[in-house]
């Protein structure tokens, strides 16, 4: 759940929320300042979820990994990576407005990167936790 929470936010902030600001407020600068706020938000909405799904990666009292985060462990991290770039290294230079095209494009590209990495991340856990094709869920059926 926390990974759809996570893959959901980011999904709504960035391909919606954000485009309907730049329609329908007056001014583009509006617009942005607004965006800004929201990807902020978003940015430590995606540490929590990144950090909380890490913790949940170690099956209790195990050393181990959980089945489930071992494929997903480096979307975790890639994920929260670029999300702290995007609010640490990109948002400042955008904010000072020297070379926006290029700031602008690379937070936009992080950002998918971002969203692709959640979108596999949903896609793991899906995965690990259906059971494959002809085989019994229940441990008590002989079939």
């Amino acid at each position: 759940m926390i990974a759809a929470l996570w893959w959901g936010s980011l999904t709504t902030i960035a391909f919606l929320v954000v485009p309907l600001l730049f329609a329908h407020l007056p001014t583009p600068a509006m617009a942005g300042q607004t965006a800004a706020k929201l990807f902020t938000a978003q940015s430590w909405v995606s540490l929590g979820c990144g950090l909380f799904l890490m913790l949940l990666a170690r099956e209790k009292h195990a050393q181990a990994l959980a089945e489930w985060a071992r494929p997903a462990i480096f979307l975790i991290a890639a994920g929260v990576l670029l999300a702290m770039l995007v609010e640490y290294a990109v948002a400042p230079r955008i904010a000072t407005k020297v070379d926006l095209r290029f700031w602008h494009s690379l937070g936009s590209a992080m950002l998918v990167g971002q969203w692709l990495c959640t979108t596999g991340l949903v896609w793991q856990i899906l995965r690990a936790a259906t059971p494959p094709a002809g085989k019994a869920t229940d441990p008590t059926d002989a079939s």
